[in-house]
């Protein structure tokens, strides 16, 4: 006989036509206080002075390890599929980086 009663620790999540179209990313500024995490998604284009926060996700720091996990989970997982993911840094235009190239906009976040 099939049990059809949904599993006691499950959640309906739902997805509405407008988040499902989601915001194009190519730069997030992390920063954090003493509770949150703030992660900044933005959208940057080639010569354009200026660029806007597309979404801001605050999270806790236990939920952010937990993100972590997740991510470095998936991350293995595809590039099992469709190989090594080739960390690409284009150079430095000027300025003083000594490696040569800009720094990963992923690292470094600051404090709130």
């Amino acid at each position: 006989m099939a049990n059809n009663t949904p599993k006691q620790n499950e959640i309906k999540i739902e997805l509405t036509p407008e988040v499902a179209n989601g915001h194009y990313s190519n730069l997030a500024v992390i920063a954090h206080s003493g509770n949150e995490f703030f992660i900044d998604f933005i959208a940057v284009a080639p010569n354009m002075p200026q660029a806007k926060v597309k979404s801001r996700i605050i999270m806790t720091p236990e939920n952010v390890k937990n993100l972590l996990f997740a991510l470095s989970d998936n991350v293995k997982k595809y590039e099992q599929t469709f190989g090594e993911i080739e960390h690409k840094q284009p150079k430095n235009q000027g300025g003083n980086n000594n490696s040569g190239g800009i720094p990963n906009p992923f690292l470094g976040g600051g404090k709130a």
